[in-house]
């Protein structure tokens, strides 16, 4: 393992939405950054589940993509130079004079006066269903994101879940999938109120089919 040595400002854990921003904010304060991500690009779960997903609740815009979001942030953070450590964690962090040392997963060592933490969930793997066999069909006909809403074009779309990807996958799916059902374990779903209404509304129109109470048994 190569271990090599930097010295900033600032290290941002994670590079989702609020780390990238973070990056901007310090940069207006004259401040430098390093920015540490266990994914291999940076936008963390926008980039890595749900790139062309919309969303709604961002300032000034009405509806935007999940990718078109980090483009953006990139580019607003892209004037500061900031240096990206990705596919690596945060080890250990231990203090070092006036400031801190960080080491991540792959050798590297960051001198820096202050730490900001955004990594949201943290590091993420998929959540999968306790069904026998599943991973035969995982990249084929089960996906645990959706990074290209033209692949279910036409198709016949099964969404298990309740909470705001689900929801939001369902609105957007609509529109392509020549049949879609929403299955979940309760009619309550843990989302977006305007979000479910919305989806409520294209069921009563046919639109969807809502399969609750259930949960997937078997494939």
């Amino acid at each position: 393992m190569t271990q090599t040595h930097y010295s900033t400002d600032i290290v941002i854990v994670g590079a989702g939405p609020v780390g990238l921003f973070a990056i901007f904010e310090c940069g207006m304060l004259g401040l430098s950054c390093h920015v540490v991500d266990a994914l291999e690009d940076i936008g963390g779960q926008c980039t890595a589940l749900y790139p062309e997903k919309p969303i709604y609740d961002i300032p000034a815009f009405p509806s935007v993509s999940a990718a078109e979001l980090i483009e953006n942030l990139q580019k607003q953070a892209a004037p500061f130079n900031p240096t990206y450590h990705l596919a690596q964690t945060v080890d250990v962090i231990s203090e070092d004079g006036d400031g801190y040392l960080i080491r991540t997963s792959k050798g590297n060592e960051i001198k820096c006066g202050a730490i900001i933490i955004a990594a949201g969930a943290g590091a993420f793997g998929p959540n999968r269903p306790p069904l026998e066999g599943i991973e035969d069909y995982e990249g084929q006909s089960v996906f645990y994101a959706c990074r290209n809403r033209e692949q279910f074009r036409d198709k016949r779309v099964v969404i298990a879940g309740g909470g705001d990807s689900a929801v939001d996958w369902a609105l957007s799916l609509s529109e392509v999938a020549s049949k879609l059902y929403v299955v979940h374990r309760r009619d309550k779903f843990r989302a977006a109120p305007d979000s479910v209404a919305k989806m409520r509304s294209l069921a009563n129109e046919a639109k969807i089919e809502m399969i609750v109470p259930y949960q997937l048994a078997g494939l």
